[in-house]
């Protein structure tokens, strides 16, 4: 490996011209493809082999055009202290959002508290619910200002109201500032540690060109593969981290071996040899690592791992070859600024901080190694309470309308409110589906930790239904998810006494739950995959 990658340094040195060419070809054919390529597809939340999805699959069977993606607010007004949201002047002031809010052009139906009965029992605080016709990326300004002056003006007349779901909600966007901040971080450190802008510039070039061809990669494949826009998020962060990282390993060996006095063909080969092999290491490791993620069997989690293992590997490709042929067109612009005034090379190999360090640690291994240990235990305390799952609201801070919206919501129908569970029940095979559904009904109500559940709704054929189960505690509460498994542990018997009925539980809430679960029960084997193919 070692001596390919020696004369694919020195090639690349002496055949510039060429590799710039072919990367610059790659580039502009990648980008042709991207601008040229269909719109990619919304993201796919879907998770088979687990109960939630399964149910919501049944749901999109026997309901045709029921589970419509169509935006949605919830609005929830919170009156003032001493005051019922049932008092005429709030009435009033309410009934006058929903109207002006179901004229919206956008609008498919505007549902008043007061007639859906969405008040809570001390009359304190209510919400309405506004679908529109289109998915929130489709929203024009003009719909989303409507329903903000309706909030304002409610606002104006002393309610407190919040906005939940995702009509008025930031939609997250892979790049920007948190990107740029990192690069400007990376070009100061880099600048600091090697004294040359050259240095410094070269890796965040390459890195740039390498993320740029990745991810037009993925645009230009989306359609055909099923990429989503936030397919490319990882592929970014790991492209620009490893495109920087590998680079800098080959630019400062190619300094190392300036300093020794080889020319700048032989050092450019040299580095490649050397460096380059850690750098081959170090990506295939990464690959591997991302691909490994198939085996958690989340269709998102693999498209997502493979991207970003393509984007580490293109990484990989232009370390090896793009960054000696630009060593070739400055082969002494990456030196220190000393070695380029005096025109004598040398490097601060044995007093600078790395070697002093180095050296530390071969005196002292054993202490090093048992301090190291419990310096990443102890890193990994907040392990402990990690919970796995899809952020909803109740993630996000305080200052936006979707938590206080959530926190209100809670507050005003309790913690469970936010998360309530979908029961889907196929009593197709019952001889009296309607009572098999209320027996059901009946035995889920009863159990401890459900406040209460919804009247069922039943399909056009009538051998369907669903209906909600509110728990008593938050969605991400520990007991709630050993409620979903104590309804689950008690299906046998309650499907016993409904005549071949049968039921399944999903919703945000519980999808939330198999996924954690389905996530902790492949970690082992993905461990086990991913260490022993980099062994």
């Amino acid at each position: 490996m070692a001596t390919f990658l020696y004369r694919l340094g020195r090639t690349a040195f002496r055949r510039r011209w060429y590799v710039a060419l072919i990367w610059v070809a790659v580039l502009a054919a990648v980008g042709f493809g991207a601008a040229k390529a269909p719109a990619a597809p919304d993201a796919s939340n879907s998770m088979p082999g687990i109960e939630s999805q399964k149910a919501f699959d049944l749901m999109e069977q026997r309901f045709p055009g029921a589970t419509a993606d169509g935006a949605n607010a919830r609005i929830v007004f919170v009156a003032p202290d001493g005051q019922k949201i049932t008092a005429a002047e709030n009435k009033k002031t309410i009934d006058k959002l929903v109207d002006q809010a179901a004229d919206g052009a956008q609008v498919a139906s505007a549902v008043s508290p007061f007639q859906a009965n969405a008040i809570s029992k001390d009359a304190t605080t209510a919400y309405a619910t506004v679908t529109y016709k289109v998915k929130a990326d489709d929203l024009t300004d003009a719909s989303k200002n409507s329903l903000k002056d309706a909030i304002a003006q409610a606002k104006h007349a002393g309610l407190t109201v919040e906005v939940g779901g995702d009509a008025l909600a930031t939609q997250p966007a892979a790049g920007g500032s948190a990107e740029g901040i990192g690069i400007a971080i990376a070009a100061l450190v880099l600048i600091i540690t090697f004294g040359s802008m050259a240095a410094a510039g070269l890796p965040l070039l390459t890195a740039l060109i390498g993320v740029g061809v990745s991810m037009a990669a993925i645009m230009a494949l989306s359609s055909a593969f099923g990429l989503s826009s936030t397919t490319g998020t990882l592929a970014t962060m790991l492209g620009l981290a490893c495109g920087i990282d590998y680079a800098v390993f080959i630019v400062s060996r190619y300094r190392e071996e300036r300093a020794k006095g080889h020319t700048p063909q032989e050092a450019a080969g040299l580095a490649t040899g050397t460096a380059g092999s850690a750098v081959v290491f170090a990506g295939l490791t990464v690959v591997i690592a991302l691909a490994g993620l198939s085996v958690v069997g989340i269709p998102m989690l693999t498209k997502m791992g493979l991207a970003a293992a393509g984007a580490v590997m293109v990484g990989v490709l232009i370390a090896l070859t793009l960054v000696p042929a630009l060593l070739g067109f400055w082969p002494n612009a990456v030196l220190s600024r000393r070695s380029r005034k005096t025109g004598e090379i040398k490097e601060a190999g044995e007093n600078n901080g790395g070697s002093r360090w180095a050296r530390f640690v071969l005196r002292r291994p054993l202490p090093v190694l048992l301090l190291s240990v419990v310096g990443l235990g102890t890193l990994a305390i907040p392990v402990m309470d990690l919970q796995l799952g899809m952020p909803g609201a109740e993630a996000k801070p305080t200052s936006t309308t979707e938590r206080r919206a959530y926190d209100d919501l809670a507050n005003g129908f309790g913690p469970g409110f936010n998360g309530p569970l979908s029961i889907v029940v196929d009593a197709k095979g019952a001889a009296n589906p309607k009572a098999a559904v209320t027996t059901i009904e009946k035995k889920i109500k009863a159990t401890d930790g459900i406040v209460s559940v919804s009247p069922a709704r039943f399909n056009p054929a009538g051998d369907t239904a669903v209906f909600s189960a509110v728990p008593s505690t938050a969605p991400t509460d520990r007991k709630t998810q050993d409620l979903v498994k104590t309804i689950r542990n008690e299906r046998p018997a309650t499907e016993a006494s409904t005549d071949g009925a049968s039921f399944e539980v999903t919703g945000t809430t519980a999808l939330n739950i198999d996924m954690a679960e389905k996530t902790q029960n492949a970690l082992i084997p993905y461990l086990i995959v991913v260490v022993g193919l980099a062994i």
